[in-house]
C-alpha cells in the first residue's frame, strides 16, 4: 500500500536498519516521562537506553512488522497477533541483561514495569504497537502519526483490532484522533499514569 501525497515511502524494517531504529529509539524516548527515569544515570542513559531497544527492536525484526519512513525518522514497532515482544531465551535472560546493564536497583524497576505492560495486555487477538518513535532531529513533521495512519490502513485492510499504552500524556489526543479510545490506565512506581488504548477491527 503506497502512502498517499508527499508523505515519504514507509517500508519493512530489515536486520540491515538496525542500527538506524535503535538511534531514533533512544533519541526519541531520551526524555519520555515513563522511559527517561528508568534509566536515571544522565552520564549514561544513551548507551543503556540503546541497549534496551537494541533488544526489543532486534527480537522483533523476526515479525516482518517493524516499519520505516524512507530514511529512518520514524519507527513503528508491531508486534503480531499471539506474538511476544522477546524469545523465550530472551525472555529467560532478560533480568540478567538488565542487572548487567543498569545495576541491581534500576534493573528491578525496569523489570516492574515490563510485568505491568504484560498484565494490561488485552487477551483479544490484536496487533499490538510495541514502539511509535520519531527522531529526534525530526520532530514537528508529523512523521510518526503519518507513519501510523499508513500502518493503520494496512491492519484495517487485514480486518485487525490493535492495541498500545501511551507513556507520555501528550500523545494520548493525537491516538484518539487516529481511531484509539482510551480503555484504562495503570501507574508505576514512579507515579507516571500510562494509559492503555484500543482501536477495534475496522
Amino acid at each position: 500500500m503506497e502512502p498517499s501525497g508527499s508523505f515519504p515511502a514507509v517500508r519493512v524494517a530489515t536486520i540491515d536498519d538496525l542500527d538506524g531504529v535503535v538511534a531514533t529509539l533512544t533519541s526519541a524516548f531520551f526524555d519520555d516521562p515513563l522511559w527517561g527515569p528508568a534509566f536515571p544515570d544522565l552520564t549514561h542513559r544513551e548507551a543503556q537506553a540503546s541497549a534496551l531497544w537494541r533488544l526489543f527492536a532486534g527480537s522483533a525484526l523476526r515479525y516482518p512488522f517493524t516499519y520505516l519512513t524512507e530514511n529512518t525518522e520514524s519507527v513503528a514497532v508491531w508486534i503480531p497477533p499471539g506474538g511476544i515482544d522477546l524469545t523465550e531465551n530472551e525472555s529467560l535472560g532478560f533480568e540478567s541483561f538488565l542487572v548487567d546493564l543498569v545495576g541491581e536497583e534500576a534493573a528491578k524497576g525496569i523489570m516492574v514495569i515490563s510485568a505491568q505492560f504484560e498484565e494490561v495486555r488485552p487477551t483479544e487477538p490484536h496487533i499490538y504497537l510495541s514502539l511509535l518513535a520519531t527522531h529526534h532531529d525530526h520532530r514537528g513533521r508529523g512523521l510518526g502519526m503519518g507513519l501510523l495512519r499508513e500502518n493503520l490502513e494496512r491492519i484495517d485492510a487485514l480486518g485487525g483490532a490493535a492495541h498500545l499504552e501511551s507513556s507520555n500524556p501528550v500523545n494520548d489526543a493525537r491516538y484518539r484522533s487516529v481511531g484509539f479510545e482510551r480503555q484504562g490506565e495503570f501507574t508505576v512506581a514512579s507515579g507516571h499514569i500510562i494509559t492503555t488504548m484500543w482501536r477495534s477491527a475496522r
